[in-house]
């Protein structure tokens, strides 16, 4: 099994600049305003433009609404210190490398759209 994370955001140039230039994904295909697929390793998003949603669709909220709650969108990396230090050298507001009590290193962020992003190291074993 295989899953693809699909976002529906405000902008996608926002967007797609975010999860490209702080987190090192890479657009598939083609780009475009409704719907871009990019991918970095074997984690797949796709940005998709809230405004193509009809308007009794489950996933459209009103201007101002919280997205994404109760989803964090946890990304495993296999040099954390790197994300991190690439992140924070992005410019985008990201919280320090920290050890958590499960034994993992991870730092957090939020994107344009306010989906909470968490990227963490791997399991040793």
């Amino acid at each position: 099994m295989q899953l693809t994370l699909e976002l529906f955001v405000e902008t996608t140039e926002k967007s797609l600049d975010f999860y490209q230039r702080v987190l090192g994904f890479e657009v598939q295909g083609s780009a475009s305003v409704e719907y871009t697929m990019l991918k970095n390793g074997e984690a797949v998003i796709a940005i998709n433009s809230r405004s193509a949603l009809s308007s009794d669709h489950p996933l459209r909220i009103e201007i101002g609404e919280r997205v994404g709650l109760g989803v964090e969108i946890v990304l495993k990396v296999a040099d954390v210190e790197g994300a991190c230090r690439a992140a924070k050298e992005s410019g985008w507001p990201v919280s320090d490398l920290a050890l958590q009590p499960w034994g993992l290193r991870d730092f957090r962020l939020i994107d344009p759209d306010g989906y909470y992003v968490r990227v963490t190291s791997r399991h040793t074993s």
